[in-house]
């Protein structure tokens, strides 16, 4: 699922003599935790492309399709050292669950270095609430949005920016941390953040104000027509998934539960699962661990022709793993 993107937009406009920042109009996406590695079908006979994207990270396998199978096992052997850590010439289990979680987590790290270079206006590696808002929203004192279009969905952003900050912020202080500001950009990485997320979710669908979700609002987020025509097959399979999976208790609509049960999945490793597919398909000795020699036998389901961000690899560090 897509994650949220929060742009600075410092739009200056003259307001009887004051000058004041636009906030931005940007539609937030919404946040589901547990998501898959992919948004390709998992179907090995057909193409390798989920492996890659779960093995290479999303962003960086589209933009790595130029490689000969030749470069591609080359640069794929450099990478087996770096994800073998304890140098024993294998790569186990543990070792591809790690590089996986790393090459996943990695763009999380990313997006908010990108962010917080922007709101820690003064600079003490932290980023308190007032720099958010007045990076974000411009320095209004009354918070009113006065003289801006569309001032009520501002004014609904600010609040809604404003509770998942405060959600974020553990200890209470209006200043975030680090790893508190990750968990206000990314807060489906995080437990303590799970109500959040489902209340996010269900104003986003819910068009009747009621609280809830209902079979027409589920279908409505993912497909609109204006048309008479008749609802395509996906459609009718979505809804009675409604029925079946997401309506638990069949009351014709989901409560709160049911939504976090919808998209906060839990116990599903899916990098777990991804590694230990991974690991199957290559071990041809059945040893249970994977040598360079079978890593590079199957390279075309690590990584086919394709590798990414080799340098980033080589030269950065992840001591995570």
């Amino acid at each position: 699922m897509k994650m949220w993107t929060l742009s600075c937009l410092l739009c200056m406009t003259a307001v009887l003599q004051a000058t004041f920042a636009k906030p931005t109009q940007e539609k937030r996406d919404r946040v589901h935790h547990g998501r898959d590695l992919s948004d390709h079908v998992h179907n090995d006979a057909e193409d390798f492309q989920y492996d890659h994207e779960a093995f290479l990270g999303k962003e960086e396998a589209k933009t790595f399709d130029q490689l000969t199978p030749e470069e591609s096992k080359e640069r794929l052997g450099k990478i087996v050292d770096r994800i073998d850590k304890d140098k024993d010439g294998f790569v186990t289990h543990s070792e591809l669950h790690s590089w996986i979680k790393y090459t996943q987590k990695r763009y999380i790290e990313e997006d908010v270095m990108k962010h917080w270079r922007e709101y820690d206006v003064n600079k003490d590696d932290k980023v308190s609430w007032e720099e958010y808002k007045n990076t974000t929203y411009g320095f209004y004192t009354d918070e009113e949005f006065e003289g801006v279009e569309d001032k009520n969905s501002y004014k609904a952003m600010l609040a809604r920016d404003k509770r998942r900050f405060q959600m974020a912020d553990q200890d209470g202080d209006q200043i975030a941390t680090k790893k508190e500001f990750t968990a206000f950009l990314h807060p489906e990485e995080y437990e303590h953040m799970k109500n959040v997320v489902v209340q996010e979710t269900i104003e986003d669908i819910d068009q009747n104000g009621d609280g809830f979700i209902d079979a027409n609002e589920y279908i409505g987020d993912m497909y609109g027509s204006e048309t008479e025509e008749e609802e395509p097959d996906w459609v009718k399979s979505e809804r009675q998934q409604f029925i079946d999976f997401r309506d638990l208790n069949k009351d014709g609509k989901l409560d709160p539960d049911e939504v976090a049960h919808w998209i906060l999945p839990g116990q599903v490793d899916h990098m777990d699962i991804e590694a230990k597919h991974l690991i199957y398909e290559s071990d041809k000795d059945k040893d249970g661990r994977l040598s360079l020699h079978e890593v590079l036998d199957n390279f075309k389901l690590l990584a086919g022709s394709a590798f990414t961000d080799y340098g980033g690899y080589m030269t950065g560090s992840h001591d995570e793993l």
